[in-house]
């Protein structure tokens, strides 16, 4: 009964053993694996070069009173449009008004004068001398009740452009004047907006080496249309242009300022706001690389290429900056290479794989045959 009781369980576990032989999930894969390869070739590209930019309105205009006075009535609001010529603010002129009261009497008084005085010289009673006098009072009476007549009409302050009303500071009843700190609003022109940059020494070299003409004014008319990337990532649906270049270079920051202007006909701009400009730079016959083929180890870029053999070797390379999702590559890799493409960060040197052509440009990989 004993022995029966061994066999049966010896049976058993020969069943179970050979039950698992038979599960796929525990096979292990064998022979080399294939991964999508790219021959290397040389290509022309379009190269994007980025830059930090401040937005501003075509016209900032910051609105300041030219007399002393309390802001009696404020017509606008913040973020509201406004036409040229449309009135702001009106500022108390009670003072001016009676100063200008008393000028108007006082060119009375002189012109009284000057008219009592005109016959009696006519009769030679008087000499011209005293009547010239008389005049001069009246000339002066008159300017001093049109200057105070002008800071009148000074109360009532109106936009000197088209734009849109900015942050206003003070509120009715506060005493302002010419010499008060800040404007009592600033009025923006963006229906065109201008996007401010700078570039460093050594970019600006570059930049005159990239684009032809034997003037900085010639250099700008090369210079293709530009994107401006905004603060959601999103690209501007409008391109721009570059208007204008600082002819020098600041000495305490060592960089060139450049102007771009962008249409803004929805108003999706604001002045005062930030972006990215986004300058195209064509290269010609240069290396392109997926980017899902490079990976970093200890700050260094890699790739792996594919020898003969259809074994991997990895290899360091040197980039300058990317188009599209490709890196442009300066070093490290030939023309005619193959590298691959996908799945490096499961491969190791000299693994052998089966090479797949992958990619849009993918060339044939001829100097990788796949193993039979």
């Amino acid at each position: 009964m004993k022995n029966k009781v061994i066999f049966s369980m010896l049976a058993l576990s020969m069943v179970l053993a050979s039950c698992g032989d038979k599960n796929p999930q525990q096979q292990q894969p064998s022979g080399p694996m294939p991964f999508p390869v790219q021959k290397v070739v040389k290509e022309n590209t379009t190269t994007y070069q980025e830059y930090s930019a401040n937005l501003q309105g075509q016209q900032n205009v910051e609105i300041r009173p030219k007399v002393s006075g309390f802001i009696e009535q404020i017509f606008v609001d913040e973020g509201q449009t406004v036409r040229k010529g449309q009135v702001l603010f009106k500022l108390e002129t009670n003072t001016l008004s009676q100063d200008a009261g008393a000028a108007k009497a006082a060119v009375a008084a002189a012109q009284v004068e000057v008219d009592r005085l005109i016959p009696l010289v006519d009769r030679k009673i008087i000499s011209n001398v005293t009547l010239e006098t008389a005049k001069a009072n009246l000339a002066r009476a008159k300017a001093s009740y049109n200057s105070i007549a002008a800071n009148i009409s000074f109360g009532t302050i109106t936009s000197p452009v088209d734009g849109v009303i900015g942050s206003i500071p003070y509120k009715v009843g506060s005493l302002v004047s010419a010499t008060t700190a800040d404007p009592l609003t600033t009025v923006s022109d963006i229906r065109n907006v201008r996007a401010y940059f700078t570039m460093n020494e050594k970019q600006l070299i570059q930049f005159s080496r990239t684009f032809p003409g034997a003037t900085l004014s010639d250099k700008i008319k090369a210079i293709p249309s530009v994107e401006l990337i905004l603060a959601d990532n999103s690209v501007y649906e409008h391109k721009g242009k570059i208007e204008t270049v600082n002819g020098l270079v600041n000495a305490r920051t060592g960089s060139t300022e450049f102007r771009a202007q962008f249409p803004n006909p929805q108003s999706v701009l604001r002045s005062g706001g930030s972006g990215i400009i986004r300058l195209p730079v064509e290269a010609k016959d240069v290396i392109l690389i997926p980017q899902n083929a490079v990976y970093d180890m200890q700050g260094k870029q890699m790739i792996y290429a594919v020898g003969k053999d259809n074994k991997v070797h990895s290899k360091i390379i040197e980039t300058n900056g990317t188009s599209g999702l490709n890196f442009i590559v300066t070093g490290g890799v030939e023309s005619g290479e193959v590298v691959v493409v996908e799945g490096v960060t499961k491969l190791a040197d000299n693994q052998e794989i089966v090479p797949q052509e992958a990619g849009k440009n993918a060339q044939p990989a001829a100097n990788a045959p796949v193993k039979k």
